[in-house]
Protein backbone atom coordinates (compact mmCIF):
# COMPACT_ATOMS: atom_id res chain seq x y z
CA UNK A 1 0.00 0.00 0.00
CA UNK A 2 1.04 3.62 -0.62
CA UNK A 3 3.54 4.67 2.04
CA UNK A 4 1.55 7.79 3.60
CA UNK A 5 2.37 11.01 3.39
CA UNK A 6 4.54 12.70 6.32
CA UNK A 7 1.63 13.54 8.85
CA UNK A 8 1.54 17.85 9.52
CA UNK A 9 0.44 16.60 12.84
CA UNK A 10 3.58 15.35 13.83
CA UNK A 11 5.68 18.06 12.74
CA UNK A 12 3.67 20.45 14.30
CA UNK A 13 3.48 18.64 17.42
CA UNK A 14 7.43 18.20 17.43
CA UNK A 15 7.47 22.17 16.67
CA UNK A 16 5.07 23.03 19.54
CA UNK A 17 7.25 20.94 22.03
CA UNK A 18 10.46 23.11 21.08
CA UNK A 19 8.42 26.49 20.69
CA UNK A 20 7.11 25.60 25.12
CA UNK A 21 10.64 25.08 25.70
CA UNK A 22 11.60 28.39 24.22
CA UNK A 23 8.77 30.17 25.99
CA UNK A 24 8.82 28.44 29.49
CA UNK A 25 12.89 28.99 29.24
CA UNK A 26 12.77 32.73 27.65
CA UNK A 27 10.24 34.18 29.59
CA UNK A 28 12.06 33.73 32.72
CA UNK A 29 14.63 35.48 31.32
CA UNK A 30 12.97 38.51 30.05
CA UNK A 31 11.20 38.44 33.59
CA UNK A 32 14.61 38.45 34.83
CA UNK A 33 15.76 41.43 32.89
CA UNK A 34 12.69 43.75 33.96
CA UNK A 35 13.21 42.56 37.33
CA UNK A 36 16.81 43.63 37.01
CA UNK A 37 16.01 46.82 35.52
CA UNK A 38 13.39 48.01 38.36
CA UNK A 39 16.21 47.54 40.76
CA UNK A 40 18.54 48.97 38.76
CA UNK A 41 15.98 52.10 38.57
CA UNK A 42 15.32 51.74 42.66
CA UNK A 43 19.21 51.93 42.70
CA UNK A 44 19.94 54.94 41.02
CA UNK A 45 16.90 56.40 42.78
CA UNK A 46 18.45 55.90 45.90
CA UNK A 47 21.54 57.18 44.23
CA UNK A 48 19.89 60.46 43.31
CA UNK A 49 18.32 60.66 46.80
CA UNK A 50 22.12 60.39 48.30
CA UNK A 51 23.44 63.38 46.00
CA UNK A 52 20.59 65.34 46.72
CA UNK A 53 21.69 64.82 50.09
CA UNK A 54 25.38 65.24 49.64
CA UNK A 55 24.19 68.78 47.21
CA UNK A 56 22.33 69.77 50.47
CA UNK A 57 25.46 69.42 52.62
CA UNK A 58 27.59 71.16 50.46
CA UNK A 59 25.57 74.03 49.63
CA UNK A 60 25.64 76.05 52.95
CA UNK A 61 29.92 75.30 53.19
CA UNK A 62 29.43 77.12 49.40
CA UNK A 63 27.59 80.54 51.09
CA UNK A 64 30.44 80.03 53.93
CA UNK A 65 32.97 79.83 51.32
CA UNK A 66 32.28 83.91 50.41
CA UNK A 67 34.46 85.82 52.27
CA UNK A 68 34.09 89.06 51.43
CA UNK A 69 32.22 90.97 49.01
CA UNK A 70 32.76 92.62 45.75
CA UNK A 71 34.08 96.29 45.65
CA UNK A 72 30.79 97.03 44.53
CA UNK A 73 27.32 95.61 44.28
CA UNK A 74 27.63 94.23 40.92
CA UNK A 75 31.54 92.54 41.25
CA UNK A 76 31.69 88.76 42.22
CA UNK A 77 32.41 88.55 45.94
CA UNK A 78 35.81 86.81 47.14
CA UNK A 79 35.43 83.53 47.59
CA UNK A 80 37.62 81.42 48.99
CA UNK A 81 36.31 77.85 48.48
CA UNK A 82 35.79 74.60 51.57
CA UNK A 83 37.99 72.03 50.91
CA UNK A 84 34.90 69.71 50.46
CA UNK A 85 33.13 71.93 48.15
CA UNK A 86 36.76 72.43 46.05
CA UNK A 87 36.78 68.33 46.09
CA UNK A 88 33.64 67.87 45.01
CA UNK A 89 34.12 69.89 42.08
CA UNK A 90 37.59 68.77 40.89
CA UNK A 91 35.72 64.96 40.82
CA UNK A 92 33.07 66.25 38.82
CA UNK A 93 35.02 68.25 36.01
CA UNK A 94 33.01 68.92 33.77
CA UNK A 95 30.13 67.73 35.71
CA UNK A 96 29.65 70.13 37.95
CA UNK A 97 29.00 74.17 38.26
CA UNK A 98 28.48 76.55 40.84
CA UNK A 99 26.91 80.09 40.39
CA UNK A 100 26.46 83.09 43.10
CA UNK A 101 23.55 85.82 42.66
CA UNK A 102 22.33 88.76 44.42
CA UNK A 103 18.90 88.18 45.43
CA UNK A 104 17.45 89.70 42.13
CA UNK A 105 18.65 87.10 40.27
CA UNK A 106 21.87 88.61 38.60
CA UNK A 107 24.95 86.62 38.13
CA UNK A 108 27.29 87.45 40.47
CA UNK A 109 30.41 84.49 39.92
CA UNK A 110 30.27 80.99 38.48
CA UNK A 111 28.26 79.58 35.31
CA UNK A 112 25.47 82.24 34.24
CA UNK A 113 23.72 79.28 32.14
CA UNK A 114 21.86 78.22 35.25
CA UNK A 115 18.05 79.69 35.02
CA UNK A 116 16.95 78.53 38.04
CA UNK A 117 14.46 81.24 39.90
CA UNK A 118 15.69 82.58 43.08
CA UNK A 119 14.37 81.05 46.29
CA UNK A 120 12.14 83.29 48.18
CA UNK A 121 12.56 81.67 51.66
CA UNK A 122 16.00 80.10 53.29
CA UNK A 123 14.96 76.08 52.40
CA UNK A 124 17.31 74.12 50.17
CA UNK A 125 15.82 74.24 46.70
CA UNK A 126 16.46 71.33 43.82
CA UNK A 127 15.25 70.95 40.32
CA UNK A 128 16.87 69.97 37.57
CA UNK A 129 18.15 71.82 34.23
CA UNK A 130 19.66 70.70 30.54
CA UNK A 131 23.02 71.87 29.70
CA UNK A 132 25.28 70.79 26.74
CA UNK A 133 23.52 67.46 26.84
CA UNK A 134 23.77 66.88 30.17
CA UNK A 135 21.06 67.08 32.69
CA UNK A 136 21.90 68.83 35.92
CA UNK A 137 20.74 68.53 39.11
CA UNK A 138 20.89 72.29 41.17
CA UNK A 139 20.26 73.22 44.97
CA UNK A 140 19.72 76.94 45.14
CA UNK A 141 19.67 78.55 48.83
CA UNK A 142 19.35 81.78 49.91
CA UNK A 143 22.26 82.98 52.67
CA UNK A 144 23.28 85.69 54.37
CA UNK A 145 27.43 85.56 53.75
CA UNK A 146 30.44 87.51 54.53
CA UNK A 147 30.06 89.51 51.33
CA UNK A 148 25.77 90.19 52.02
CA UNK A 149 22.46 88.41 51.17
CA UNK A 150 23.47 86.30 48.12
CA UNK A 151 21.94 83.34 46.68
CA UNK A 152 23.76 80.37 45.76
CA UNK A 153 23.70 77.69 43.20
CA UNK A 154 25.41 74.12 43.55
CA UNK A 155 24.94 71.92 40.18
CA UNK A 156 25.81 68.09 39.56
CA UNK A 157 25.71 66.76 36.03
CA UNK A 158 26.09 63.02 37.29
CA UNK A 159 22.57 62.70 38.17
CA UNK A 160 22.46 58.32 38.72
CA UNK A 161 18.62 59.02 37.48
CA UNK A 162 19.90 60.60 34.09
CA UNK A 163 22.15 57.88 33.57
CA UNK A 164 19.53 55.08 34.59
CA UNK A 165 18.01 54.74 30.71
CA UNK A 166 22.03 54.31 29.45
CA UNK A 167 23.05 52.05 32.54
CA UNK A 168 19.70 49.95 31.71
CA UNK A 169 20.87 49.42 28.29
CA UNK A 170 24.16 48.74 28.35
CA UNK A 171 24.43 46.32 31.76
CA UNK A 172 21.00 45.24 31.60
CA UNK A 173 18.93 45.14 28.65
CA UNK A 174 21.64 44.71 26.17
CA UNK A 175 23.20 41.62 27.99
CA UNK A 176 19.81 40.17 28.55
CA UNK A 177 18.82 40.58 24.78
CA UNK A 178 22.42 38.60 24.11
CA UNK A 179 21.58 36.15 26.40
CA UNK A 180 18.18 35.46 25.49
CA UNK A 181 19.50 35.02 21.45
CA UNK A 182 21.39 32.67 22.61
CA UNK A 183 19.47 31.09 24.73
CA UNK A 184 17.02 30.42 22.25
CA UNK A 185 19.81 29.30 19.72
CA UNK A 186 20.97 26.83 22.39
CA UNK A 187 17.42 25.87 23.72
CA UNK A 188 16.21 25.19 19.70
CA UNK A 189 19.94 23.11 19.75
CA UNK A 190 19.21 21.21 22.78
CA UNK A 191 15.41 20.29 21.53
CA UNK A 192 16.59 18.87 18.16
CA UNK A 193 19.02 16.87 20.11
CA UNK A 194 16.46 15.72 22.74
CA UNK A 195 14.17 15.06 20.53
CA UNK A 196 15.65 12.98 18.42
CA UNK A 197 14.14 9.84 19.42
CA UNK A 198 11.16 11.08 19.15
CA UNK A 199 11.30 12.07 15.68
CA UNK A 200 13.65 8.88 14.40
CA UNK A 201 10.13 7.34 15.98
CA UNK A 202 7.73 9.26 13.87
CA UNK A 203 9.80 9.38 11.06
CA UNK A 204 10.36 5.01 11.24
CA UNK A 205 5.97 5.08 11.87
CA UNK A 206 5.58 7.60 9.09
CA UNK A 207 7.66 5.17 6.71
CA UNK A 208 5.67 2.37 7.45
CA UNK A 209 3.37 0.46 5.49
CA UNK A 210 -0.61 0.34 7.02
CA UNK A 211 0.05 -3.54 7.06
CA UNK A 212 3.90 -3.37 9.02
CA UNK A 213 2.04 -3.97 12.60
CA UNK A 214 5.68 -5.23 13.90
CA UNK A 215 6.69 -4.09 17.46
CA UNK A 216 9.02 -1.17 17.95
CA UNK A 217 12.01 -2.02 20.06
CA UNK A 218 11.41 -0.13 22.96
CA UNK A 219 14.86 -1.05 25.01
CA UNK A 220 16.21 1.48 22.30
CA UNK A 221 13.47 3.91 23.08
CA UNK A 222 14.45 7.04 25.72
CA UNK A 223 13.05 6.39 29.16
CA UNK A 224 10.35 9.30 28.69
CA UNK A 225 9.17 7.65 25.13
CA UNK A 226 9.19 4.34 26.19
CA UNK A 227 5.93 4.12 27.59
CA UNK A 228 4.14 5.42 24.47
CA UNK A 229 6.79 3.10 22.37
CA UNK A 230 4.93 -0.03 24.48
CA UNK A 231 1.44 1.41 24.52
CA UNK A 232 1.68 1.90 20.22
CA UNK A 233 3.24 -2.03 20.69
CA UNK A 234 -0.12 -3.20 22.29
CA UNK A 235 -2.00 -1.51 20.03
CA UNK A 236 -0.45 -2.73 17.66
CA UNK A 237 -0.54 -6.47 18.70
CA UNK A 238 -4.48 -6.05 19.26
CA UNK A 239 -4.59 -4.57 15.43
CA UNK A 240 -2.73 -7.31 14.46
CA UNK A 241 -4.61 -9.82 15.91
CA UNK A 242 -7.74 -8.88 14.51
CA UNK A 243 -6.80 -8.75 11.20
CA UNK A 244 -5.38 -11.99 11.20
CA UNK A 245 -8.29 -13.46 12.99
CA UNK A 246 -10.49 -11.68 10.36
CA UNK A 247 -8.04 -13.18 7.43
CA UNK A 248 -7.96 -16.69 8.81
CA UNK A 249 -12.20 -16.28 8.92
CA UNK A 250 -11.90 -15.47 5.42
CA UNK A 251 -9.80 -17.26 4.13
CA UNK A 252 -10.68 -20.73 6.10
CA UNK A 253 -14.28 -19.50 5.05
CA UNK A 254 -13.33 -19.14 1.20
CA UNK A 255 -11.09 -22.50 1.19
CA UNK A 256 -13.94 -24.62 3.16
CA UNK A 257 -16.81 -23.37 0.24
CA UNK A 258 -14.22 -24.17 -2.70
CA UNK A 259 -13.98 -27.99 -2.40
CA UNK A 260 -18.45 -28.59 -2.34
CA UNK A 261 -18.82 -25.18 -4.60
CA UNK A 262 -16.27 -27.63 -7.09
CA UNK A 263 -17.83 -30.88 -7.01
CA UNK A 264 -21.31 -28.48 -7.23
CA UNK A 265 -20.54 -27.26 -10.21
CA UNK A 266 -18.89 -30.14 -12.17
CA UNK A 267 -22.39 -32.18 -11.47
CA UNK A 268 -24.61 -28.97 -12.67
CA UNK A 269 -22.09 -28.61 -15.54
CA UNK A 270 -22.80 -32.15 -16.43
CA UNK A 271 -26.68 -32.08 -15.69
CA UNK A 272 -26.71 -29.05 -17.97
CA UNK A 273 -24.38 -30.47 -20.99
CA UNK A 274 -26.69 -33.52 -20.88
CA UNK A 275 -29.72 -31.38 -21.09
CA UNK A 276 -28.42 -29.28 -23.73
CA UNK A 277 -27.78 -32.73 -25.48
CA UNK A 278 -31.31 -33.99 -25.06
CA UNK A 279 -32.57 -31.12 -26.15
CA UNK A 280 -30.88 -30.51 -29.37
CA UNK A 281 -31.91 -34.63 -30.32
CA UNK A 282 -35.28 -33.78 -29.72
CA UNK A 283 -35.63 -30.84 -32.42
CA UNK A 284 -39.10 -30.10 -31.46
CA UNK A 285 -40.94 -27.21 -33.35
CA UNK A 286 -42.70 -24.64 -30.74
CA UNK A 287 -45.93 -24.90 -32.08
CA UNK A 288 -45.69 -28.69 -32.18
CA UNK A 289 -44.25 -28.98 -28.30
CA UNK A 290 -45.74 -31.98 -26.02
CA UNK A 291 -45.94 -31.09 -22.52
CA UNK A 292 -42.73 -33.48 -21.99
CA UNK A 293 -40.39 -31.40 -24.17
CA UNK A 294 -42.05 -28.43 -22.27
CA UNK A 295 -41.14 -29.99 -18.96
CA UNK A 296 -37.62 -31.00 -20.47
CA UNK A 297 -37.34 -27.40 -21.58
CA UNK A 298 -38.51 -26.02 -18.25
CA UNK A 299 -35.77 -28.29 -16.45
CA UNK A 300 -33.31 -27.32 -18.48
CA UNK A 301 -33.64 -23.81 -17.91
CA UNK A 302 -33.93 -24.13 -14.13
CA UNK A 303 -30.21 -26.60 -14.59
CA UNK A 304 -28.46 -23.81 -16.81
CA UNK A 305 -29.62 -20.94 -13.93
CA UNK A 306 -28.68 -23.30 -11.32
CA UNK A 307 -25.57 -23.55 -13.30
CA UNK A 308 -25.29 -19.44 -13.46
CA UNK A 309 -25.43 -19.66 -10.04
CA UNK A 310 -23.15 -21.42 -8.81
CA UNK A 311 -20.14 -20.46 -11.26
CA UNK A 312 -20.82 -16.93 -9.41
CA UNK A 313 -20.14 -18.45 -6.17
CA UNK A 314 -17.27 -20.48 -7.12
CA UNK A 315 -15.91 -17.24 -8.57
CA UNK A 316 -16.98 -15.53 -5.35
CA UNK A 317 -14.83 -17.96 -3.24
CA UNK A 318 -11.95 -17.78 -5.36
CA UNK A 319 -11.65 -14.06 -4.93
CA UNK A 320 -12.24 -13.80 -1.76
CA UNK A 321 -9.58 -16.05 -1.27
CA UNK A 322 -7.52 -14.01 -3.32
CA UNK A 323 -8.31 -10.94 -1.38
CA UNK A 324 -7.07 -12.72 1.57
CA UNK A 325 -4.07 -13.62 0.63
CA UNK A 326 -3.40 -9.68 -0.76
CA UNK A 327 -4.88 -8.28 2.43
CA UNK A 328 -2.72 -9.90 4.54
CA UNK A 329 -0.32 -8.20 6.98
CA UNK A 330 2.35 -10.70 6.40
CA UNK A 331 3.16 -9.65 3.17
CA UNK A 332 5.18 -6.29 4.16
CA UNK A 333 7.46 -8.60 5.18
CA UNK A 334 8.34 -10.08 2.18
CA UNK A 335 10.82 -9.43 0.14
CA UNK A 336 9.58 -8.57 -3.80
CA UNK A 337 11.69 -10.36 -6.18
CA UNK A 338 12.53 -9.56 -10.27
CA UNK A 339 9.52 -10.54 -12.18
CA UNK A 340 9.72 -10.89 -16.19
CA UNK A 341 6.33 -8.75 -17.19
CA UNK A 342 6.58 -10.32 -20.87
CA UNK A 343 6.88 -14.03 -19.51
CA UNK A 344 3.80 -13.21 -17.05
CA UNK A 345 1.46 -11.75 -19.76
CA UNK A 346 2.42 -14.47 -22.41
CA UNK A 347 1.24 -16.81 -19.34
CA UNK A 348 -1.99 -15.42 -18.57
CA UNK A 349 -2.80 -14.90 -22.09
CA UNK A 350 -2.33 -18.34 -22.58
CA UNK A 351 -4.86 -18.94 -19.49
CA UNK A 352 -7.81 -17.04 -21.21
CA UNK A 353 -7.45 -17.96 -24.79
CA UNK A 354 -10.43 -20.61 -24.62
CA UNK A 355 -12.62 -18.10 -22.70
CA UNK A 356 -12.14 -15.24 -25.18
CA UNK A 357 -12.81 -17.69 -28.02
CA UNK A 358 -16.18 -18.83 -26.29
CA UNK A 359 -17.23 -15.32 -25.85
CA UNK A 360 -15.93 -14.18 -29.37
CA UNK A 361 -13.73 -11.69 -27.54
CA UNK A 362 -10.54 -10.92 -29.79
CA UNK A 363 -7.57 -11.07 -26.79
CA UNK A 364 -4.22 -10.54 -28.05
CA UNK A 365 -0.66 -9.39 -26.77
CA UNK A 366 1.53 -6.45 -26.91
CA UNK A 367 4.00 -7.07 -24.72
CA UNK A 368 7.91 -5.75 -24.65
CA UNK A 369 10.57 -6.90 -22.15
CA UNK A 370 10.31 -5.29 -18.77
CA UNK A 371 11.14 -6.19 -15.23
CA UNK A 372 9.99 -5.09 -12.37
CA UNK A 373 10.35 -6.02 -8.22
CA UNK A 374 7.28 -7.56 -7.26
CA UNK A 375 5.79 -10.18 -5.95
CA UNK A 376 5.19 -12.41 -9.17
CA UNK A 377 2.47 -14.63 -7.90
CA UNK A 378 0.15 -11.32 -6.99
CA UNK A 379 0.87 -9.42 -10.35
CA UNK A 380 -0.16 -13.21 -11.71
CA UNK A 381 -3.61 -12.37 -9.90
CA UNK A 382 -3.59 -8.98 -10.81
CA UNK A 383 -3.82 -9.70 -13.98
CA UNK A 384 -5.98 -12.59 -14.21
CA UNK A 385 -8.83 -10.52 -12.40
CA UNK A 386 -7.84 -7.57 -15.31
CA UNK A 387 -8.07 -9.97 -18.00
CA UNK A 388 -10.73 -12.07 -16.76
CA UNK A 389 -12.96 -8.60 -16.42
CA UNK A 390 -11.98 -7.16 -19.76
CA UNK A 391 -12.97 -10.69 -21.09
CA UNK A 392 -16.47 -10.84 -19.64
CA UNK A 393 -17.70 -6.92 -19.90
CA UNK A 394 -16.09 -5.79 -23.03
CA UNK A 395 -18.97 -7.70 -25.44
CA UNK A 396 -18.59 -10.58 -27.92
CA UNK A 397 -16.79 -8.96 -30.76
CA UNK A 398 -14.96 -7.29 -28.75
CA UNK A 399 -10.54 -6.36 -28.73
CA UNK A 400 -8.59 -6.98 -25.58
CA UNK A 401 -5.11 -6.39 -25.58
CA UNK A 402 -2.60 -6.96 -22.79
CA UNK A 403 0.50 -5.03 -22.54
CA UNK A 404 3.70 -4.51 -21.22
CA UNK A 405 6.93 -2.58 -21.10
CA UNK A 406 8.81 0.26 -20.38
CA UNK A 407 7.80 4.28 -20.36
CA UNK A 408 9.73 6.84 -21.80
CA UNK A 409 10.15 8.06 -18.21
CA UNK A 410 11.52 4.53 -17.38
CA UNK A 411 9.20 3.21 -15.02
CA UNK A 412 7.51 -0.64 -16.08
CA UNK A 413 4.29 -0.75 -16.49
CA UNK A 414 1.61 -3.74 -17.15
CA UNK A 415 -2.01 -2.76 -18.97
CA UNK A 416 -5.30 -4.53 -20.00
CA UNK A 417 -7.59 -2.56 -22.19
CA UNK A 418 -10.82 -3.46 -24.32
CA UNK A 419 -12.97 -1.28 -26.71
CA UNK A 420 -16.10 -2.38 -24.82
CA UNK A 421 -18.55 0.27 -23.09
CA UNK A 422 -15.84 1.20 -20.48
CA UNK A 423 -16.68 2.57 -17.24
CA UNK A 424 -18.29 6.67 -16.89
CA UNK A 425 -15.45 8.83 -15.31
CA UNK A 426 -17.86 9.68 -12.27
CA UNK A 427 -17.90 5.58 -11.37
CA UNK A 428 -14.15 4.82 -11.79
CA UNK A 429 -13.48 5.60 -8.14
CA UNK A 430 -16.24 3.40 -6.95
CA UNK A 431 -15.80 0.72 -9.43
CA UNK A 432 -12.23 0.25 -7.01
CA UNK A 433 -14.74 -0.97 -4.42
CA UNK A 434 -15.06 -3.86 -3.00
CA UNK A 435 -18.52 -5.49 -4.27
CA UNK A 436 -19.47 -2.40 -6.52
CA UNK A 437 -20.78 -2.86 -9.94
CA UNK A 438 -21.53 -0.47 -12.25
CA UNK A 439 -25.56 0.57 -12.58
CA UNK A 440 -26.29 -0.83 -15.82
CA UNK A 441 -23.57 -3.75 -15.90
CA UNK A 442 -24.33 -6.98 -17.83
CA UNK A 443 -22.68 -10.57 -16.86
CA UNK A 444 -21.89 -12.19 -14.10
CA UNK A 445 -19.93 -11.43 -11.70
CA UNK A 446 -19.63 -9.96 -7.95
CA UNK A 447 -17.38 -6.44 -7.95
CA UNK A 448 -13.97 -7.70 -6.27
CA UNK A 449 -11.90 -7.84 -9.71
CA UNK A 450 -11.05 -4.86 -9.89
CA UNK A 451 -11.02 -4.42 -5.96
CA UNK A 452 -8.36 -7.10 -5.59
CA UNK A 453 -6.41 -5.50 -8.56
CA UNK A 454 -6.74 -2.32 -6.83
CA UNK A 455 -5.45 -4.03 -3.67
CA UNK A 456 -2.37 -5.70 -5.02
CA UNK A 457 -1.38 -2.46 -6.49
CA UNK A 458 -1.41 -1.17 -3.17
CA UNK A 459 0.89 -3.79 -1.93
CA UNK A 460 3.12 -2.82 -4.70
CA UNK A 461 3.04 1.04 -3.57
CA UNK A 462 0.74 2.11 -6.20
CA UNK A 463 -2.63 2.66 -7.49
CA UNK A 464 -4.32 1.41 -10.56
CA UNK A 465 -4.85 4.00 -13.37
CA UNK A 466 -8.57 3.72 -15.17
CA UNK A 467 -8.02 5.70 -18.14
CA UNK A 468 -10.68 5.49 -22.15
CA UNK A 469 -9.47 3.28 -24.51
CA UNK A 470 -7.94 4.30 -27.49
CA UNK A 471 -10.05 6.95 -29.40
CA UNK A 472 -11.64 7.48 -26.42
CA UNK A 473 -13.74 4.03 -26.21
CA UNK A 474 -13.28 0.97 -23.59
CA UNK A 475 -11.29 1.34 -20.69
CA UNK A 476 -7.48 1.33 -20.08
CA UNK A 477 -6.39 -0.08 -16.66
CA UNK A 478 -2.34 0.62 -16.09
CA UNK A 479 -0.18 -0.47 -13.34
CA UNK A 480 3.09 1.05 -13.23
CA UNK A 481 6.11 0.54 -10.88
CA UNK A 482 8.90 2.94 -9.35
CA UNK A 483 12.14 0.89 -10.19
CA UNK A 484 13.62 1.39 -13.74
CA UNK A 485 13.90 -1.44 -15.40
CA UNK A 486 16.75 -3.66 -15.55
Amino acid sequence: MNAPAPSPGAGSILRGIRKRLLVMLLVPLALLAVVSAWFDYRQAGSAALQQDLQLARLVPLLADSIVAPGKTALDAPVVLLAPPVEEFLKERTGNSALLVTDVQGHPLLGDAWMSAPVPTTRENEFHSEEQGGVTYRIVAQRAKTAGGELVVYLADGSDARQQWLQSVLLKVLLPNAVLVVAAAFAVNWAARRALLPLLELKDALEHRSPRDLRAIDAEHSPDEVRPLVESLNRLFALVDAQAQAQQRFVADAAHQLRTPLAGLQTQVEAWAQALEMKNSELKVPPAGMNRSSSAITLGADEIFQLRAATRRTSQLANQLLALSRADAPSLAMESMESVDLQALCEAVLALHLDAASSREVDLGLDAAPATAQAHEWLLRELLVNLVDNAVRYAGRGACVTIRCGVQPGGRAFLQVEDDGPGIPLEERSRALERFYRVPGTVGEGNGLGLAIAQEIAHVHGRNLQLEEGVNGRGLQVTLTFDNAPR
